[in-house]
């Protein structure tokens, strides 16, 4: 039958005939194989969680797949309308950044001069991070600087309110919330180097 002039008595005795293979497709097709396979899959009796991929800023969604509390599979969503269940090379990896022996699990300290890592709690290396940034940018901070203007040919002085000494580096795993926030923090704090992984 040629598909391209099917007419219209053609088409609906097509279309009866696929309906009727869809509800009667069990008593005529023997699908106990199938079945039978379906029960071994692996995620047969995990439960799917919606997330999104933390790799670049297209906001790719995934299903993560958990069992007894681990992740057991990651895979992409098909329901997700930026990338219809298909995933890049990096997402498609994603599992293997979780279930991972050299994935860090706990921040990790090396003092100046020493040679051994150390394991330290989330409250005193943020603390630590916080009086490295303060000393940083006390001792790096301008407040205002000497110019030539232009018009005179003087020396001006000119506020500057900044620091050279810091830079700030924005990971593609941030929102557009979350970019805002940091670059008001950085402004704040008087950095002017800013930069951010997925900027083209």
């Amino acid at each position: 039958m040629d598909m391209v002039n099917l007419s219209r008595r053609s088409f609906l005795k097509l279309s009866g005939m696929t309906g009727l293979g869809v509800i009667l497709g069990d008593s005529i097709f023997d699908l106990s194989a199938i079945a039978a396979q379906v029960k071994t899959f692996k995620i047969r009796s995990a439960k799917a969680t919606p997330t999104i991929c933390p790799y670049c800023s297209c906001g790719c969604g995934l299903l993560a797949y958990t069992e007894n509390g681990q992740l057991i599979n990651l895979e992409g969503d098909p329901d997700n309308p930026v990338n219809q269940g298909s995933l890049c090379s990096k997402g498609a990896s994603i599992y293997q950044l979780y279930v991972n022996d050299r994935r860090l699990t706990k921040p990790l300290y090396r003092a100046p001069g020493a040679t051994e890592w150390v394991e330290k709690d989330w409250d005193w290396m943020l603390d630590k991070i916080v009086e490295k940034v303060k000393a940083t940018r006390d001792k790096n901070f301008t407040l205002k600087q000497t110019v030539d203007d232009p018009k005179t040919g003087t020396k001006i002085d000119v506020i500057t309110n900044r620091t050279d000494a810091i830079a700030s580096l924005g990971g593609a795993g941030l929102d557009n919330e979350e970019c805002y926030l940091l670059h008001k923090l950085m402004r704040g704090l008087g950095i002017v180097y800013l930069e951010h992984q997925a900027r083209i």
